[in-house]
Protein backbone atom coordinates (compact mmCIF):
# COMPACT_ATOMS: atom_id res chain seq x y z
CA UNK A 1 0.00 0.00 0.00
CA UNK A 2 1.14 3.40 -0.96
CA UNK A 3 2.12 5.90 1.73
CA UNK A 4 0.07 8.92 1.88
CA UNK A 5 1.23 11.49 -0.26
CA UNK A 6 1.67 14.57 0.99
CA UNK A 7 2.23 18.21 -1.08
CA UNK A 8 3.96 20.93 0.62
CA UNK A 9 4.04 24.81 -0.65
CA UNK A 10 3.75 28.38 0.57
CA UNK A 11 4.22 31.42 -0.72
CA UNK A 12 7.34 33.25 1.49
CA UNK A 13 9.41 30.79 -1.31
CA UNK A 14 11.05 27.66 -2.24
CA UNK A 15 14.57 28.51 0.15
CA UNK A 16 12.40 29.63 2.86
CA UNK A 17 12.53 28.46 6.61
CA UNK A 18 9.49 27.90 7.18
CA UNK A 19 8.67 25.82 3.83
CA UNK A 20 12.06 23.08 5.00
CA UNK A 21 10.31 22.96 8.53
CA UNK A 22 7.03 22.10 7.31
CA UNK A 23 8.80 19.22 5.03
CA UNK A 24 11.09 18.17 8.00
CA UNK A 25 7.40 17.86 9.92
CA UNK A 26 5.50 16.16 7.09
CA UNK A 27 8.54 13.17 6.54
CA UNK A 28 7.61 10.74 9.06
CA UNK A 29 3.61 10.74 7.70
CA UNK A 30 4.31 10.03 4.15
CA UNK A 31 5.88 10.85 0.34
CA UNK A 32 6.36 14.57 0.55
CA UNK A 33 6.77 16.68 -2.56
CA UNK A 34 7.58 20.50 -2.36
CA UNK A 35 6.30 22.55 -5.45
CA UNK A 36 6.89 26.52 -4.26
CA UNK A 37 7.23 29.87 -6.04
CA UNK A 38 10.92 30.31 -6.85
CA UNK A 39 10.69 33.54 -4.72
CA UNK A 40 8.94 35.43 -2.04
CA UNK A 41 5.32 35.86 -3.29
CA UNK A 42 3.72 37.08 0.45
CA UNK A 43 0.27 38.97 -0.20
CA UNK A 44 -0.78 36.92 -3.55
CA UNK A 45 -4.06 36.05 -2.17
CA UNK A 46 -5.74 33.94 -5.02
CA UNK A 47 -4.03 35.21 -7.91
CA UNK A 48 -3.56 32.78 -10.92
CA UNK A 49 -0.93 33.85 -13.74
CA UNK A 50 -2.43 34.12 -16.88
CA UNK A 51 -0.64 37.09 -18.74
CA UNK A 52 2.69 35.59 -18.72
CA UNK A 53 4.48 32.47 -19.05
CA UNK A 54 5.51 29.27 -16.69
CA UNK A 55 8.67 27.34 -15.71
CA UNK A 56 9.26 24.49 -13.74
CA UNK A 57 12.46 24.35 -11.99
CA UNK A 58 13.19 20.83 -11.07
CA UNK A 59 15.48 20.70 -8.00
CA UNK A 60 15.83 17.32 -7.63
CA UNK A 61 13.11 14.33 -8.00
CA UNK A 62 11.08 15.63 -5.44
CA UNK A 63 11.47 19.42 -5.29
CA UNK A 64 9.65 22.01 -7.80
CA UNK A 65 9.57 25.77 -8.07
CA UNK A 66 7.44 27.64 -10.52
CA UNK A 67 7.57 31.30 -11.25
CA UNK A 68 4.22 31.64 -10.25
CA UNK A 69 2.22 32.85 -7.56
CA UNK A 70 1.02 29.80 -4.90
CA UNK A 71 -2.27 29.13 -6.25
CA UNK A 72 -0.39 28.36 -9.98
CA UNK A 73 2.07 25.88 -8.18
CA UNK A 74 -1.26 23.85 -6.69
CA UNK A 75 -2.31 23.39 -10.44
CA UNK A 76 0.72 22.52 -11.60
CA UNK A 77 1.87 20.07 -8.98
CA UNK A 78 -1.44 18.40 -9.44
CA UNK A 79 -1.97 18.36 -13.13
CA UNK A 80 1.89 18.41 -14.39
CA UNK A 81 4.01 17.30 -11.42
CA UNK A 82 2.94 15.05 -9.14
CA UNK A 83 2.54 10.97 -10.01
CA UNK A 84 -0.71 10.60 -8.44
CA UNK A 85 -3.39 12.77 -7.00
CA UNK A 86 -2.32 14.17 -3.06
CA UNK A 87 -3.63 12.59 0.32
CA UNK A 88 -3.08 16.16 1.63
CA UNK A 89 -1.97 19.46 0.66
CA UNK A 90 -0.04 21.45 3.23
CA UNK A 91 1.14 25.25 2.72
CA UNK A 92 3.44 27.47 5.19
CA UNK A 93 5.03 27.38 7.76
CA UNK A 94 4.24 31.06 6.76
CA UNK A 95 6.54 34.00 8.67
CA UNK A 96 3.51 35.71 10.34
CA UNK A 97 -0.04 34.44 11.27
CA UNK A 98 -2.88 34.89 9.17
CA UNK A 99 -5.97 35.49 11.23
CA UNK A 100 -9.35 37.06 10.95
CA UNK A 101 -9.60 39.58 7.67
CA UNK A 102 -5.96 38.67 6.36
CA UNK A 103 -7.07 35.10 5.19
CA UNK A 104 -8.35 36.67 2.00
CA UNK A 105 -4.77 38.70 1.40
CA UNK A 106 -2.78 35.33 1.96
CA UNK A 107 -0.91 33.63 -0.07
CA UNK A 108 -0.33 30.78 2.26
CA UNK A 109 -3.94 30.27 2.74
CA UNK A 110 -5.10 30.97 -0.67
CA UNK A 111 -2.90 27.64 -1.71
CA UNK A 112 -4.60 25.34 1.05
CA UNK A 113 -8.06 27.12 -0.93
CA UNK A 114 -6.73 25.80 -3.99
CA UNK A 115 -6.34 22.70 -2.64
CA UNK A 116 -9.98 22.07 -1.54
CA UNK A 117 -10.89 23.56 -4.57
CA UNK A 118 -9.20 20.86 -6.27
CA UNK A 119 -10.71 18.26 -3.96
CA UNK A 120 -7.74 17.78 -1.46
CA UNK A 121 -7.51 18.29 2.22
CA UNK A 122 -5.34 20.74 2.58
CA UNK A 123 -3.77 22.93 5.69
CA UNK A 124 -2.52 26.19 5.90
CA UNK A 125 0.26 26.73 9.23
CA UNK A 126 1.44 30.07 10.20
CA UNK A 127 3.39 31.56 12.80
CA UNK A 128 3.28 34.38 14.80
CA UNK A 129 6.17 37.00 14.32
CA UNK A 130 8.80 37.80 17.42
CA UNK A 131 7.45 40.34 19.37
CA UNK A 132 11.14 41.50 19.66
CA UNK A 133 12.65 42.01 16.29
CA UNK A 134 15.86 40.13 17.64
CA UNK A 135 14.20 37.20 18.77
CA UNK A 136 13.93 33.94 16.78
CA UNK A 137 10.79 32.76 14.78
CA UNK A 138 10.01 29.36 16.62
CA UNK A 139 9.58 27.27 14.04
CA UNK A 140 10.34 23.67 16.30
CA UNK A 141 7.01 24.93 17.76
CA UNK A 142 5.13 25.45 14.45
CA UNK A 143 6.76 21.94 12.89
CA UNK A 144 5.53 19.95 15.82
CA UNK A 145 1.71 21.22 15.75
CA UNK A 146 2.00 21.22 12.24
CA UNK A 147 2.62 17.28 12.80
CA UNK A 148 0.28 16.83 15.16
CA UNK A 149 -2.68 18.07 13.27
CA UNK A 150 -1.96 17.06 9.63
CA UNK A 151 -1.76 13.50 11.66
CA UNK A 152 -4.98 13.84 12.18
CA UNK A 153 -6.59 15.16 9.21
CA UNK A 154 -4.38 11.97 7.70
CA UNK A 155 -6.48 10.06 10.25
CA UNK A 156 -10.12 11.00 9.23
CA UNK A 157 -10.20 13.12 6.27
CA UNK A 158 -12.87 15.69 6.59
CA UNK A 159 -14.45 17.65 3.73
CA UNK A 160 -12.33 18.64 1.18
CA UNK A 161 -14.28 21.33 0.34
CA UNK A 162 -13.28 23.06 4.08
CA UNK A 163 -9.82 23.61 4.30
CA UNK A 164 -7.83 24.06 7.92
CA UNK A 165 -6.34 27.68 9.13
CA UNK A 166 -3.79 26.85 11.68
CA UNK A 167 -1.95 29.69 13.21
CA UNK A 168 0.39 29.11 15.75
CA UNK A 169 1.72 31.62 18.65
CA UNK A 170 5.44 32.50 18.72
CA UNK A 171 6.54 30.89 21.83
CA UNK A 172 8.35 27.63 23.02
CA UNK A 173 6.86 24.46 22.94
CA UNK A 174 6.47 24.27 26.37
CA UNK A 175 4.57 27.37 27.02
CA UNK A 176 1.90 27.06 24.27
CA UNK A 177 -1.17 26.24 26.19
CA UNK A 178 -2.67 24.00 23.56
CA UNK A 179 -5.48 24.02 20.51
CA UNK A 180 -8.52 25.70 20.29
CA UNK A 181 -10.91 25.42 17.30
CA UNK A 182 -12.39 29.09 16.83
CA UNK A 183 -13.53 31.17 13.90
CA UNK A 184 -12.53 34.59 12.23
CA UNK A 185 -12.23 37.27 14.52
CA UNK A 186 -12.36 40.88 13.98
CA UNK A 187 -9.56 43.52 13.40
CA UNK A 188 -10.05 47.27 14.59
CA UNK A 189 -8.56 49.27 12.02
CA UNK A 190 -8.00 52.69 11.39
CA UNK A 191 -5.78 54.88 9.69
CA UNK A 192 -2.61 54.00 10.86
CA UNK A 193 -2.86 50.53 9.20
CA UNK A 194 -0.92 53.29 6.44
CA UNK A 195 2.11 54.51 7.10
CA UNK A 196 3.56 58.06 5.49
CA UNK A 197 7.27 59.18 5.21
CA UNK A 198 9.08 61.11 3.42
CA UNK A 199 12.89 60.26 1.10
CA UNK A 200 15.62 62.58 1.41
CA UNK A 201 13.67 65.03 -1.45
CA UNK A 202 11.14 65.26 0.70
CA UNK A 203 8.75 63.91 -1.16
CA UNK A 204 6.14 61.59 0.84
CA UNK A 205 5.52 58.05 0.24
CA UNK A 206 3.60 55.07 1.71
CA UNK A 207 3.78 51.76 3.24
CA UNK A 208 1.08 49.38 4.37
CA UNK A 209 1.96 48.86 7.56
CA UNK A 210 0.24 46.97 10.47
CA UNK A 211 -1.60 48.42 12.81
CA UNK A 212 -3.27 47.87 15.85
CA UNK A 213 -3.30 44.31 17.94
CA UNK A 214 -6.86 45.66 18.91
CA UNK A 215 -10.25 42.89 18.37
CA UNK A 216 -13.42 42.23 19.06
CA UNK A 217 -13.42 41.09 22.41
CA UNK A 218 -14.87 37.18 21.25
CA UNK A 219 -13.21 34.62 23.63
CA UNK A 220 -14.22 32.23 20.33
CA UNK A 221 -11.89 34.06 17.65
CA UNK A 222 -8.05 32.76 16.30
CA UNK A 223 -6.98 36.66 17.54
CA UNK A 224 -7.86 36.06 20.59
CA UNK A 225 -6.78 31.94 20.96
CA UNK A 226 -3.63 33.70 19.76
CA UNK A 227 -2.67 36.31 21.89
CA UNK A 228 -3.66 34.08 24.94
CA UNK A 229 -1.30 31.52 23.80
CA UNK A 230 -2.99 28.98 21.83
CA UNK A 231 -2.90 27.56 18.44
CA UNK A 232 -6.17 28.73 16.53
CA UNK A 233 -7.17 25.80 14.13
CA UNK A 234 -10.31 27.58 11.97
CA UNK A 235 -12.37 25.66 9.30
CA UNK A 236 -12.85 28.06 6.10
CA UNK A 237 -14.58 27.45 2.89
CA UNK A 238 -14.79 29.50 -0.29
CA UNK A 239 -18.73 29.79 -0.42
CA UNK A 240 -18.65 33.47 0.25
CA UNK A 241 -22.57 33.79 0.26
CA UNK A 242 -24.50 36.02 2.14
CA UNK A 243 -27.44 33.57 2.65
CA UNK A 244 -29.56 35.15 5.17
CA UNK A 245 -29.78 38.41 2.42
CA UNK A 246 -31.16 35.95 -0.60
CA UNK A 247 -34.46 36.53 1.03
CA UNK A 248 -34.51 40.03 1.12
CA UNK A 249 -33.02 40.65 -2.31
CA UNK A 250 -36.09 38.13 -3.94
CA UNK A 251 -38.21 41.32 -4.03
CA UNK A 252 -35.46 42.74 -6.69
CA UNK A 253 -36.12 39.83 -8.79
CA UNK A 254 -39.75 41.16 -9.74
CA UNK A 255 -39.42 44.82 -9.37
CA UNK A 256 -36.45 44.40 -12.53
CA UNK A 257 -38.71 42.06 -14.51
CA UNK A 258 -39.12 43.71 -17.85
CA UNK A 259 -42.78 44.59 -18.59
CA UNK A 260 -45.71 42.62 -19.98
CA UNK A 261 -45.16 44.14 -23.30
CA UNK A 262 -41.75 43.36 -23.18
CA UNK A 263 -40.20 46.67 -22.66
CA UNK A 264 -36.83 46.13 -20.31
CA UNK A 265 -36.81 47.72 -16.75
CA UNK A 266 -36.78 50.10 -16.01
Amino acid sequence: MNKPLILVSNDDGISSDGIRFLEEAMAPLGEVYVVAPDQERSAASHALTIHKPLRINQKDPTHFSLNGTPTDCINFALYVILPRKPDLIVSGINHGVNLADDVTYSGTVSAAFEGSILGTPSLAFSLEVPSDPYSPFQMETAAHYARIIAGLQLERPPDPSVLLSVNIPNLPLEKVQGIRITHLGKRILNETNIIKKEDPRGRPYYWIGMGPKDYDPDEASDLHAIDHGYVSVTPLHLDLTHYPSIHSLKKWEEQTAPKQDGTPFP
